[in-house]
């Protein structure tokens, strides 16, 4: 799992699946915030013209706030668009529906798979850990999501036909790769609203297991009420409930992908 940038860049990592409802805003928001309690500089790019990691944080919508949109159509510096947030070493771009023009838009641009990379460069080494909440479709601005990371992390829902969604998934990632970013690596693939009380979730795991081995994370993030809520406070799940099986999961997850990173560096040096 992972993959090796440069030692002096940030870490960008696509949080992606075509399937929606798979936990891909609720994983970028806790996982950035676990990232960050874990003293990370961590930046989110909210790549979802929904905007609902912008609102999972505690910014409510508001038409006068630049966006992600102003970095990728008019070329504002990201950052002069960033967020400060709650823990102290989160931070987040934030979008809104404006994106859904950014799809059109950037059909005529030239090298129009390269903006986001393009646009995340003066600021990487500002960051330990750079996540991209994709929006749920294979569109322009999932492909600059991918283009832009070195690895991507795919939320699968422990339900049938979860591995239908990786593997159009994978299909795109080796297209990509053969395209425009030899280098894009899968991060893992991580088990959400898993409940190791049903056959289901159990059955899904096992098979996820057989099929991609140690690319699964050995993390899963439970079916959680409280997780569930959170994001009406406008809170990640560590601040709004530090103590619940959902936080406890996402800091599992962040030390797992940290453990990660320390071993490649070392395997660098």
């Amino acid at each position: 799992m992972g993959s090796e940038p440069g030692a002096d860049l940030g870490r960008v990592i696509a949080i992606a699946n075509r399937k929606g409802g798979v936990g891909k805003t609720t994983t970028a928001i806790n996982l950035g915030a676990a990232l960050a309690s874990q003293e990370a500089q961590t930046l989110i790019l909210d790549c979802d013209p929904q905007a609902n990691t912008t609102a999972g944080l505690g910014f409510s919508r508001d038409p006068s706030r630049r966006s992600i949109y102003h970095a990728f159509m008019a070329g504002v510096p990201m950052a002069s668009l960033i967020l400060k947030c709650d823990p102290e070493a989160l931070s987040l771009l934030p979008s809104d529906k404006d994106l859904v023009g950014a799809t059109l838009e950037l059909v005529d641009r030239p090298n129009r798979e390269h903006v986001l990379s393009e646009a995340l460069g003066p600021i990487r080494d500002q960051y330990t850990f750079i996540l991209l909440d994709c929006p749920p479709a294979l569109d322009l601005l999932t492909l600059n999501a991918l283009v832009a990371a070195d690895s991507v992390l795919i939320p699968v829902q422990c339900e049938y036909f979860a591995l239908e969604g990786v593997s159009e998934l994978l299909d795109t990632l080796i297209r990509i790769r053969r395209t425009h970013n030899p280098k894009l690596a899968i991060e893992g693939i991580l088990l959400t609203m898993f409940d190791d009380r049903t056959n289901l979730s159990r059955q899904v795991r096992d098979d996820l297991q057989d099929f991609f081995g140690d690319q699964v994370f050995r993390t899963s993030i439970p079916r959680n009420v409280r997780l569930a809520e959170a994001p009406s406070h406008g809170k990640p799940i560590t601040l709004y409930d530090p103590q619940c099986r959902g936080a406890e999961s996402y800091i599992q997850l962040a030390q797992e992908i940290m453990n990660h990173d320390q071993k490649s560096v070392g395997a660098r040096a």
